[in-house]
């Protein structure tokens, strides 16, 4: 329970529908589509587009996007892989042949074919009860007419302006007059407007078929892209297999590799071996998650990639043998060194989530992303496409398992996550924020399962992020002041962070009590609510 003497925010209660979301407006659309006879899924893709648009350098059309969807609240979970692929003529070799030794964000190397949109139109046939046009048209209005900017969003925008101004169709959109808006303007994107529009009547042909599937290739192509239109037209989401751990009783779900939503099992794997208690952002407690987080960091960097072209020593990785290991290792009167973990037999060699549930209790886990605050910076010169930077989560080392190759998935940041136990839906949860998700999502659950906070409380704590192949700690300003000095004091070097770190939405289905409980961070600008 908050103090109320204290400024802050309440939990959202209900007893029908609920959702949770960094925008105010993208939550009331999502209601408003459950209202309308929609369901979870509909909402969760409606609030999206909507969030492209009102929201615009953290997700839209020209980013990826993953889900987990819990049917009538079972735990026999669906998961959906929409992230994009790279270029068929992407090769580590190419690069190399052309003398280019990273990818460089504001490049076309650094965008693959964005995935989003086919996988919104595929959960949409396949599970949502509306089409994908009744869906699309709360973000088709604002796109048309307009949206006042919000704070968060003002914030964030201002940030990048420099990025912004380098091309000028992304500068004309999103520098009206020569500046990032304020809070309070209005901002419209007509051209995008008529994209979704387009995607609404004619589903994802529209999108990756066609003028302007066209037109983002000869963009990519005129700026050095190897991008063709067989590989837009080919491009495709696909259904997997959620991978979970058990944690303090509860089933964890997350979506599998090339998602790094196995490195949050990995990090709650490690908390089970130590106990929950005291104060859940006393130093002995944050020393702990900071290491336990450096460490499966450091076996992420190592082996995350693509399934489809790279063998994962997956069943290691989600094993109590390593878990117990990588605890063991951890002194709470010193910080470790950077370190790499081998696994026995193989060779050496900005962001939305959003949350809803509906009246018959399906729960939708569904983040979608640019990557970096406004992605590349590119965007397409007639239909206003900003695009995203996922290729950046690619290797250029031809022999590392997450080497850039054709049609290959990146490493991706971005993971939803969803509680499940006794074969039921229990939370669709989220943490926004890059890389930090995987630690915010092992973060979120043991403040609420080890220390029995609620949900809103849980969300407000402050945050910190250690850089795993070092001892830098970077700490929201709160936990500078605690407990800065003392892990100092420990061997951790420990910075002031740039800027709140991350984000997170989630929804409590209490059946025992036949209501929803929902949080959502004060970090963005957005709100649950329920019906």
């Amino acid at each position: 329970m908050r103090n109320f003497e204290s400024p802050g925010r309440s939990l959202a209660a209900s007893t029908g529908a609920m959702a949770a979301t960094s925008h105010a407006v993208a939550t009331v659309t999502a209601l408003q589509i459950m209202e309308r006879g929609g369901n979870a899924v509909d909402a969760a893709v409606a609030a999206c587009a909507v969030q492209g648009v009102v929201e615009p350098g953290s997700t839209g059309i020209g980013g990826d996007c993953f889900a987990l969807v819990a049917r009538e609240g079972t735990d026999d979970v669906i998961a959906i892989n929409g992230s994009g692929r790279a270029p068929r003529a992407a090769t580590a070799a190419w690069y190399r042949d052309a003398g280019i030794d990273g990818l460089d964000r504001h490049s076309p190397h650094a965008v693959t074919v964005p995935g989003a949109v086919d996988a919104w139109a595929r959960l949409i046939a396949d599970h949502g009860r509306l089409s994908l046009a009744d869906v699309l048209a709360p973000a088709i209005r604002l796109a048309r007419d307009g949206y006042a900017v919000t704070p968060r969003v003002a914030y964030d925008w201002a940030a990048q302006a420099a990025l912004l101004g380098q091309d000028a169709t992304t500068r004309a959109i999103f520098l009206p007059d020569g500046k990032p808006p304020a809070v309070g303007d209005r901002h419209r994107q007509p051209a995008l407007g008529e994209i979704l529009a387009r995607i609404g009547r004619d589903g994802r042909s529209a999108f990756y078929e066609g003028e302007v599937a066209a037109e983002m290739v000869d963009y990519l192509q005129g700026l050095g892209g190897l991008h063709t239109g067989e590989d837009f037209s080919g491009a495709e989401s696909s259904y997997v297999t959620p991978i979970r751990t058990s944690f303090r009783g509860y089933d964890v779900l997350e979506s599998p590799p090339n998602g790094q939503g196995i490195i949050a099992l990995m990090i709650l794997n490690i908390l089970s071996h130590f106990k929950g208690q005291g104060d859940p952002v006393g130093i002995d407690r944050l020393h702990v998650e900071i290491e336990a987080t450096r460490l499966a960091y450091g076996v992420r960097d190592a082996y995350l990639a693509d399934t489809d072209h790279a063998a994962m020593p997956i069943d290691w990785m989600l094993s109590d043998t390593l878990a117990a290991d990588l605890a063991s290792r951890i002194d709470l009167r010193h910080a470790l060194p950077p370190t790499r973990i081998t696994p026995p037999g193989v060779e050496h060699t900005d962001t939305v989530y959003i949350s809803v549930v509906d009246r018959d209790r399906t729960a939708v886990s569904l983040i979608n992303s640019l990557f970096n605050p406004f992605g590349s910076g590119l965007t397409t010169p007639r239909s206003g496409i900003l695009l995203h930077n996922r290729g950046q989560g690619f290797r250029l080392e031809p022999d590392h398992p997450n080497a850039i190759g054709p049609r290959k998935r990146p490493l991706h940041t971005i993971i939803p996550g969803l509680l499940a136990r006794d074969g039921r839906a229990v939370m669709p949860f989220g943490v926004m924020g890059g890389h930090y998700q995987a630690m915010g999502h092992a973060h979120l659950l043991s403040k609420v399962l080890d220390f029995g906070l609620d949900l809103q409380s849980a969300i407000d704590l402050p945050r910190l992020f250690p850089l795993h192949d070092s001892r830098i700690v970077e700490m929201e300003e709160p936990l500078y002041r605690s407990v800065g000095l003392d892990l100092r004091a420990r061997g951790f070097e420990v910075e002031r962070a740039s800027g709140p770190i991350g984000g997170a939405q989630a929804i409590w289905i209490d059946r025992a009590r036949g209501t929803l409980l929902g949080g959502s961070d004060p970090r963005k600008d957005g709100c649950a609510l329920g019906l």
